[in-house]
């Protein structure tokens, strides 16, 4: 190496940062990852991609949760219904 390159001030990590996304660990089922990568294959996209827009689309279908103005309006229609 040249003695003239200069590595003091020098950062491990990605050479480019991906925007809005972060860098984790999971393990998944073979089976699972298997039949993402076969997807991705038939669709020419990333098997990736397509785990992030299968979370998505969980994410979008699973209930809100409960907020105090919907507990109270519960809260008042069991207090009402008891005799």
């Amino acid at each position: 190496m040249k003695a003239e390159y200069d590595f003091s001030q020098a950062r491990r990590g990605a050479v480019i940062a991906q925007p809005g996304k972060t860098r984790i660990t999971i393990y998944l089922d073979n089976d699972i990852l298997d039949a993402f990568r076969a997807r991705a294959d038939e669709a020419g996209r990333g098997y990736q991609s397509l785990i992030n827009d299968a979370l998505r689309v969980a994410l979008s279908r699973a209930p809100a949760p409960v907020d105090e103005a919907t507990l109270r309006k519960v809260l008042r229609e069991e207090l009402h219904a008891t005799p």
